[in-house]
């Protein structure tokens, strides 16, 4: 069967939670490396698929109506648990119950997590006082630990976030493989351990971590000199430089 799902990619959580959806769905699909650390993601014809100059991004070209492109990892998730008719229930209270976890995995758990590893691992490389750090991450890793207390709860007496396996669990667990890594003892998770050891047992999990593996180096495998230009390219953004960047790196 022909791949009509185009999948603009780099190897991160974000990344992979549609890779892992894909592989759950027996979605074909292939991948086109949008390489986040020299610049990819700032090309013009990337930011007319993704204006919020992020990946995944994803276009159908199967779709009816012709090519259908998304950005944003939950619309994406979202759109293929329709297309596939896979875990994401019709059922509107069932809907509604797995519309709220992933709301609140890209509204909360996603960005407070991004910002904890920015601070714990990023800032340290580009500030030359660390004391000024201090708060921010405190203020992040604090905010991440409540946050696993909440999933913590909703997890006991359920195998998956929900009940049933969805498209929630597949936003969410991505960004719980980090927590030692964020500052948290997992330990005093055990409802979120069992839950990720549970999910990583899945062969379609395991299939969409290992899709593109040769796009990039994992950010743990990176040198201190390979994570500072990485962070330099990622990071202090603005309206106008991204102006720029896409001007500097058209084709």
């Amino acid at each position: 069967m022909d791949a009509d799902i185009e999948v603009f990619f780099f190897p991160t959580m974000n990344g992979h939670r549609v890779t892992i959806a894909l592989e759950e769905m027996q979605i074909p699909y292939r991948l086109t490396c949008v390489n986040i650390r020299e610049g990819d993601q700032f090309r013009p014809e990337f930011l007319a698929i993704s204006p919020n100059n992020r990946m995944p991004a994803i276009i159908d070209h199967g779709h009816p109506g012709g090519p259908l492109s998304i950005f944003e990892s939950a619309a994406i998730l979202q759109y293929l648990g329709r297309k596939s008719g896979l875990f994401y229930p019709s059922d509107e209270a069932a809907r509604t119950a797995v519309e709220q976890w992933l709301i609140w995995s890209v509204a909360h758990l996603g960005p407070m997590s991004g910002q904890c590893g920015h601070f714990n691992v990023y800032a340290p490389l580009l500030v030359e006082d660390p004391s000024h750090l201090v708060y921010a991450k405190k203020r992040f890793t604090e905010e991440v630990n409540r946050l696993y207390g909440v999933l913590e709860r909703q997890l006991a007496g359920r195998d998956y976030v929900t009940g049933e396996y969805s498209i929630a669990d597949i936003s969410i667990w991505p960004w719980t493989l980090s927590g030692d890594r964020l500052g948290q003892d997992m330990s005093a998770f055990p409802n979120i351990t069992a839950w990720r050891e549970r999910i990583q047992k899945r062969p379609a999990v395991q299939a969409g971590l290992a899709a593109g593996k040769d796009f990039g180096a994992t950010t743990r495998s990176l040198s201190d000199a390979q994570k500072l230009e990485s962070t330099r390219m990622l990071m202090g953004q603005t309206a106008q430089s991204i102006e720029e960047r896409s001007r500097n790196t058209a084709v």
